[in-house]
Formats: C-alpha cells, sequence, structure tokens
C-alpha cells in the first residue's frame, strides 16, 4: 500500500474547471458553497466581470443585478444577459484552465 491518495475525478489535470452552471444564492438548485469558496473568475463578453449572480455556459448567458432594485421579498432583481461566457478558478493562479462552451 502506499500512503497517496487518489485525486478525486474534478481536481485532476485538465477537468479543474468550475461547473456549467452555478448560482450565488443559497436557494437556487445551482448553489454550491464549496466552489464559490474557492473563488470562480467569469469573463463574458471578452470582459473580466466580478458582479455575475448566476451564469451558465453551455446557454450562453449571464444574471446580473439590475441596480439597487428588491422584489417583493426583499431579492435583487436580475437581468440576464447573452453572450459567450468563460469561467475559472481563481486560486489555481496565473494560467488555470478555463471552462467555455466549444465551438
Amino acid at each position: 500500500m502506499t500512503d497517496e491518495t487518489p485525486q478525486p475525478a474534478e481536481t485532476a489535470p485538465g477537468r479543474d474547471v468550475p461547473p456549467d452552471h452555478l448560482s450565488v444564492h443559497p436557494s437556487s438548485p445551482h448553489f454550491n458553497a464549496e466552489v464559490l469558496q474557492r473563488g470562480v473568475g467569469i469573463r463574458f463578453k471578452d470582459r473580466v466581470r466580478t458582479d455575475i449572480e448566476e451564469y451558465s455556459i453551455s446557454e450562453g448567458w449571464v444574471r446580473v443585478q439590475a441596480g439597487k432594485t428588491v422584489d417583493r421579498k426583499g431579492n435583487p432583481l436580475t437581468i440576464k444577459l447573452s453572450g459567450p461566457v468563460e469561467a475559472w478558478f481563481e486560486d489555481l493562479g496565473e494560467d488555470p484552465p478555463v471552462a467555455k462552451k466549444d465551438g
């Protein structure tokens, strides 16, 4: 037996990229606290954005807050913007693997 533990598939080289769909709201089914704690960088339409509430790489959209407007439950109103989305983990340093839509 060796003392080495096998790496999980998602941390193997070349596969350590954020999920296809992620949200910062705990009530969303696409919320993942462990992934968000690592820090996810988002590039939308060739511009790095820090105000993304939710994204989907395969569907090509992001949701951003619409000013300071809130709904009747106190949640921020968001708008959906379409375009190319790229995501990466910020804790991987200078040149991390990037998740983006193929084609």
